[in-house]
């Protein structure tokens, strides 16, 4: 799905989620903070607006996203968020198809399920009646369902056992976020 070079540090990008069967989902904008190990770092300020068809967000707190960075599709079926303090959320996993840079936009598809870490510590699996509902309704391929399920086990599992980059290595990059630009 890429067409031509990724942004750069710096640079605005849009992060485009799709349900299956290209179904329009969440869209937003942030900010390429850098790249590490674990993949590339988007800030999304305080104020940040994000969307979906029947539904608006504006971010409490600043967040960053994960998106992994380039290897095997298995290990890549996911986008993390990880939120300020005083968020309801502090880590918030989506399981996606891989996602791929399209210039400076970023597309993944949504697979429902998503595990999610509480301010409290708790750590758990959301959707996943809507996963089931999903594979069937719209016809989810089987190895679409296994990248899903095996990513939703293999975060479930990092998460809790606080394992890269769930063990609080967002914290540095959380630090970079920039407030929100003059007219959001």
């Amino acid at each position: 799905m890429t067409s031509n070079a990724s942004p750069r540090p710096g640079e605005r990008v849009r992060v485009v989620m799709t349900k299956w069967g290209d179904r329009p989902h969440w869209e937003f904008d942030g900010i390429l903070l850098g790249a590490d190990e674990h993949g590339d770092w988007i800030g999304f300020p305080a104020g940040t607006h994000m969307s979906r068809p029947g539904a608006t967000y504006v971010a409490p707190v600043a967040q960053v996203g994960l998106v992994p960075a380039p290897g095997a599709p298995v290990d890549r079926g996911w986008l993390a968020t990880f939120h300020a303090p005083g968020g309801v959320v502090t880590t918030y996993v989506d399981m996606t198809t891989p996602p791929e840079w399209d210039g400076a936009v970023l597309r993944a598809v949504d697979l429902d399920l998503d595990v999610v870490r509480l301010p409290e510590g708790d750590v758990g699996v959301d959707d996943e009646d809507e996963f089931e509902a999903h594979r069937v309704r719209y016809s989810y391929p089987e190895d679409v369902v296994a990248l899903a399920i095996t990513s939703c086990e293999r975060i479930l599992t990092a998460i809790t056992e606080e394992d890269r980059p769930f063990d609080g290595t967002a914290e540095a990059w959380l630090a970079r976020v920039p407030p929100l630009p003059s007219g959001g």
